[in-house]
């Protein structure tokens, strides 16, 4: 597969990747347009989560083949402060704690130039719909916060960086209803405003249903195996991946 048109922002081709001498994904192929919502959805086991980690360019994830292009540079040996220099954010699904270190002092580490002054006006400004107290905003990063509150605290981070690109690794996992329609409903907006492009990994539909992408892949067993549009979520979420497993 080739990125055959200008306005790609992310291009996979024939990625191999193994975590502890596993093979995990296995000659995928991707591309994805600037600007755009695209999910890849499927089973436990399937992938997923490894993709977004090779993304990131997470430690302990080895790339055996294939590249990466993010905005027609390879990214493919970048370590991960260098990809997300280059505006590439991964939400992870199970966001870490860092302790000693404040969500502000976080962001500013991430975006060397920008003001603190300048930052913290961003933080008041997306904060008006997120509410995160100022007491979790003081302590460390994450620490001793709920799974909600670790998702809201990545979204604030995604949203005041203002990336280029979001990796959503299972944003809905561990929200309420109503949380996960804020967060999804604030990613779909400034994806509209900012042209920033999403790449939702998720196994259930409902998180689609606010976050309505343009297309839709079915990752298994390292590769996807079907693609359509955001009526294929629909599909999954009536009949489930037991056909795809046979393949």
């Amino acid at each position: 597969m080739t990125n055959s048109t200008s306005n790609g922002i992310l291009h996979i081709e024939g990625l191999c990747a193994q975590i502890s001498g596993k093979d995990v994904l296995k000659g995928l192929d991707l591309d994805v347009q600037k600007g755009s919502i695209v999910a890849i959805m499927g089973p436990n086991g399937s992938g997923k989560s490894t993709l977004a980690n090779v993304l990131s360019g997470k430690p302990g994830y080895e790339i055996t083949a294939g590249k990466i292009e993010f905005n027609g540079r390879d990214i493919t040996e970048m370590s991960p402060t260098e990809r997300g220099q280059a505006g590439l954010f991964v939400a992870s699904q199970y966001p870490l704690e860092i302790p000693g270190v404040t969500p502000i002092e976080l962001m500013s580490a991430a975006s060397p130039g920008v003001p603190r002054e300048e930052l913290i006006r961003r933080v008041d400004l997306v904060n008006k719909e997120l509410s995160i107290t100022d007491s979790l905003m003081e302590r460390g990063v994450n620490v001793d916060l709920s799974g909600g509150e670790r998702k809201r605290m990545e979204i604030l981070q995604l949203l005041v960086l203002n990336k280029a690109m979001a990796i959503l690794d299972e944003l809905d996992s561990g929200l309420d209803v109503d949380a996960l329609e804020l967060l999804a409903s604030m990613v779909a907006k400034a994806s509209k405003d900012s042209g920033m492009t999403v790449l939702a990994i998720t196994h259930y539909s409902r998180l689609l249903e606010v976050l309505i992408p343009s297309e839709v892949h079915v990752l298994v067993g390292g590769n996807i195996v079907r693609s359509g549009g955001p009526e294929l979520a629909v599909e999954l979420e009536s009949t489930g991946y037991k056909e795809f497993e046979k393949i």
